[in-house]
């Protein structure tokens, strides 16, 4: 049972707009009200956190994720202390969905949202992430397991196993190795569309992944609902925009991934690795991870163009939400502390003011992924928040002044001296 509590005197982002100074109370794991100014307390047993000079946010939610089973929970855990209250999962072995569910209760986890496994195809994508980064047997195991859609009698069994699975969205993948140092295997669009009509039909939105301009609009032609990467081997154009807008589909752009991929992001994450707010709450398997990049770009590729691509579907008023692709075996991401690196890169390098990227990461996520209980400081919604120190809406860096982590309700007890 998660207590009543009342958190006044600080700034709220309620994530659409600025409260300076306000008050909310949250009761049975839900926000009872929101209001400007100082609320009084109604009961003696109603705990009382008063913060000036703080700000209270929004649960973050990291719209691209590839969780992992361990004894730890390390992934969840982790994410959770550094304030994402959800994890978007967007390729998982289906053995683990279970279990990851169940680490998912834990009041010290993040709150877990799942594809299950996404549309594969024999000889494609991600297979050689995962042969780069697992043992022969290991990486063998599990990309036998993963579907190999060639048929629209296959993409119809396929959203029939995602239904099955009790999946939230459903991920679909077109990789023909442009942007990437190696030729892989693309699935025929046909069959691409096929799923997506299927998922659409099954009400279950659709998203897709794509590194080239190119694969970018083949997908979004198809009819997905978003793009969980932008892409990074050209110029942006203005035929991929005009995709983007023709489908009203939103774009997580993943740029800490990217910079990981082509190789270009080692000084940025080993920035944020050292930061001594970050250092504490990361485990030794992320410090390993990003003093290092995947290093799979092509020559073509640059991180410069996913900032570029960016900034042209933000003007031309196409919605961007959070995501990072953090993952425990690929180098270059950490759970938790790349949702930080990826607003922070938002507002340096692609024009967002702090107030738009929290946005970003809160209520426009929340809305695009369809999660009506969560993404906003509001009544009636999951007390999913974050307190941190300072104004984020002046200073983006501030993301990571954590004071205060709850999820619906309960504080992560990372910070269960917040009282005192």
């Amino acid at each position: 049972m998660s207590p009543t509590f009342l958190i006044k005197d600080v700034r709220i982002f309620d994530g659409e707009k600025d409260i300076p100074s306000g008050s909310v109370l949250v009761e049975n794991g839900l926000i009872k009200q929101v209001v400007e100014g100082s609320l009084k307390a109604s009961d003696a047993s109603i705990i009382v956190i008063s913060k000036p000079g703080h700000t209270l946010i929004p649960g973050l939610i990291d719209g691209h994720v590839h969780a992992h089973v361990d004894e730890e929970n390390s992934a969840l855990k982790q994410s959770l202390k550094f304030g994402l209250t959800t994890v978007c999962d967007m390729h998982q072995e289906a053995e683990n969905l279970s279990k990851l569910r169940e680490l998912a209760a834990d009041p010290d986890a993040a709150d877990y949202k799942t594809s299950s496994q996404a549309a594969t195809i024999a000889e494609g994508w991600p297979a050689p992430i995962i042969l780069a980064h697992h043992s022969p047997d290991k990486a063998s195991a599990m990309i036998s397991s993963w579907p190999n859609i060639q048929s629209d009698d296959d993409a119809e069994a396929f959203i029939k196993s995602r239904l099955e699975d009790k999946v939230d969205y459903v991920k679909l993948i077109y990789e023909d190795g442009h942007a990437i140092s190696m030729k892989v295997k693309a699935m025929p669009m046909e069959v691409q569309k096929a799923i997506v009509e299927s998922a659409h039909r099954n009400g279950l939105l659709a998203v897709a992944h794509a590194f080239s301009v190119h694969g970018t609009i083949e997908m979004l032609r198809a009819g997905v609902d978003g793009m969980v990467h932008t892409f990074c081997d050209q110029s942006p154009t203005e035929a991929v925009t005009e995709a983007y807008l023709s489908t009203n589909a939103y774009c997580s752009p993943t740029l800490v991934v990217i910079g990981t991929l082509t190789g270009e992001g080692l000084k940025e994450q080993e920035k944020y690795c050292q930061d001594p707010r970050a250092r504490k709450h990361l485990d030794d398997k992320s410090i390993y991870s990003l003093h290092r990049c995947v290093g799979l770009g092509s020559r073509e590729a640059k991180v410069e163009y996913a900032y570029q691509s960016v900034r042209q579907l933000k003007a031309a008023g196409v919605d961007i939400t959070l995501g990072t692709d953090s993952a425990g075996a690929a180098h270059g991401t950490a759970f938790g502390l790349s949702a930080h690196q990826e607003l922070g890169l938002l507002v340096r390098k692609c024009g967002f003011t702090p107030t738009e990227a929290l946005r970003a990461g809160t209520s426009l996520a929340a809305k695009r992924l369809r999660f009506n209980d969560r993404g906003r400081i509001a009544e009636g919604l999951r007390a999913d928040l974050v307190l941190v120190e300072g104004n984020p809406l002046q200073d983006i860096d501030h993301t990571l002044n954590l004071r205060g982590v709850w999820k619906k309700g309960i504080l992560c007890s990372t910070y269960h001296g917040i009282t005192a």
